[in-house]
């Protein structure tokens, strides 16, 4: 396979567009056997003599929609529900598709992985609507489409759990669930289906493929390790599929151009991973390591999700953690800011705006940021720093900020509060 198309899905294939919920009506035929609802993570209906095996069910309030679409084409009974990984868009809606005689499928770790979850749920639902929309409009929608159908958002417990493999054979169709735990999850799985040379890969690379993975995601979650990464991709990729349902949008079809895919998505973090360790030993820190660190072309895979530089940092502090053996003041619980404000004291607000505005200038929002946050540190309402604030963000987002989900979320939410901040 040349690389013209793998490099013809990291460019044609849609990017973080995909993270905004596309809900099929009706469900979507992929082959004689195989329905996709899409939805915040794409649920999938196999359909066997024996009625249907559920892959992944959506968020809560996603189930009924995933169901009334599914209903439609087979109404079951429903043997297995199985889910790939254990993120609420993945169990959400488990609840709403088990039946009495219906056994719940997933890989050993689905506990750990959604207690895990539910450590932080609080702190992920404030800060949710910086990337998601939470104003509840689509959720209003399903409910008037669906009236009298709940909505809850499971907490599931399998009914039958696997370590590493786990054949079922249901109607006629045989599946292997394969654990793959180098995904967004601990517990994350492939459901492949030997005879039909299908593999439903859902999130395990991300949400975007090919993409470099997120080795650690900014709205919290922990950090995803690089050998275990390669290892699952390897296990697909030795599987040989000739169609990848992945989470979003598209099955990728061709068995030459998913190998080669694949085998790209792994040497490109393979790259990284090497690449940080050699500058790590040759003693060179981890911002230089984040600037100097880039993809050859031949590895060029998309970045809209996770990027190479974030993974450069995850990679860093995965061996060496917090302490970049720098400066004592990390030991410490004190900001930067804090420090900074002192010299702003020394030198006047006005002055050290007028050098954040030359910075930006200079095409240097990030040093422009840190040089008013020391300022707004002192004095939170200095309309010349708040400006600076504002303009370096829109350059972030002007110079490629927009590439990148959750990179352009940020920049995008930040920017809305300097502007609110400035207006009061």
């Amino acid at each position: 396979m040349s690389p013209d198309g793998v490099d013809r899905l990291v460019d044609e294939r849609p990017g973080k567009e995909l993270l905004t919920p596309v809900y099929d009506d009706p469900a979507q035929r992929l082959t004689d056997f195989l329905y996709r609802s899409g939805g915040t993570t794409a649920a999938y209906m196999l359909v066997t003599g024996a009625g249907r095996v559920i892959v992944n069910t959506g968020l809560g309030y996603e189930a009924p929609h995933h169901k009334r679409v599914f209903d439609a084409v087979c109404p079951g009974p429903t043997p297995y529900i199985v889910t790939t990984q254990a993120h609420v868009d993945h169990v959400g809606g488990v609840g709403l598709f088990r039946e009495p005689d219906t056994s719940y499928v997933a890989q050993a770790n689905n506990q750990a992985c959604q207690h895990d979850d539910e450590r932080i749920a609080t702190l992920r639902l404030r800060t949710a609507g910086i990337w998601f929309d939470v104003s509840g409009r689509r959720a209003r929608e399903i409910a008037a489409e669906n009236p009298g159908v709940p909505m809850r958002q499971d907490k599931p417990v399998p009914d039958v759990t696997f370590d590493r493999h786990l054949e079922l054979h249901v109607g006629g169709l045989d599946l292997e669930l394969i654990a793959t735990p180098g995904g967004e999850t601990v517990d994350s799985c492939v459901v492949w289906l030997p005879r039909h040379g299908v593999c439903l890969l859902s999130n395990l690379v991300g949400p975007l493929f090919p993409h470099f993975p997120n080795l650690n995601t900014l709205r919290g979650d922990r950090y995803r390790m690089v050998e275990p990464y390669l290892e699952s991709v390897r296990t697909v990729r030795a599987l040989e599929p000739s169609m990848l349902v992945t989470g979003r949008h598209e099955p990728i079809v061709g068995r030459r151009l998913i190998d080669a895919a694949l085998a790209r998505l792994h040497d490109a973090v393979d790259y990284v991973h090497r690449e940080t360790l050699a500058g790590m030993n040759e003693g060179k820190d981890v911002f230089t390591l984040m600037r100097e660190i880039h993809l050859p072309a031949e590895l060029r895979v998309g970045e809209g999700y996770g990027t190479v530089a974030w993974g450069v940092r995850t990679i860093w502090e995965t061996y060496m953690g917090w302490f970049r053996l720098r400066s004592t003041t990390e030991l410490y619980p004190l900001e930067p800011a804090a420090a900074f404000a002192e010299l702003v004291d020394l030198a006047g607000a006005d002055a050290v705006v007028g050098r954040a505005r030359a910075k930006l200038g200079a095409a240097e929002p990030v040093v422009a940021i840190h040089l008013v946050e020391a300022v707004l540190r002192r004095e939170p309402a200095h309309g010349g720093a708040l400006g600076v604030m504002i303009d370096a963000h829109q350059a972030l987002l002007d110079r490629g900020g927009h590439g990148n989900f959750w990179e352009s979320g940020w920049l995008r939410h930040q920017l809305e509060q300097w502007r609110l901040e400035s207006e009061t």
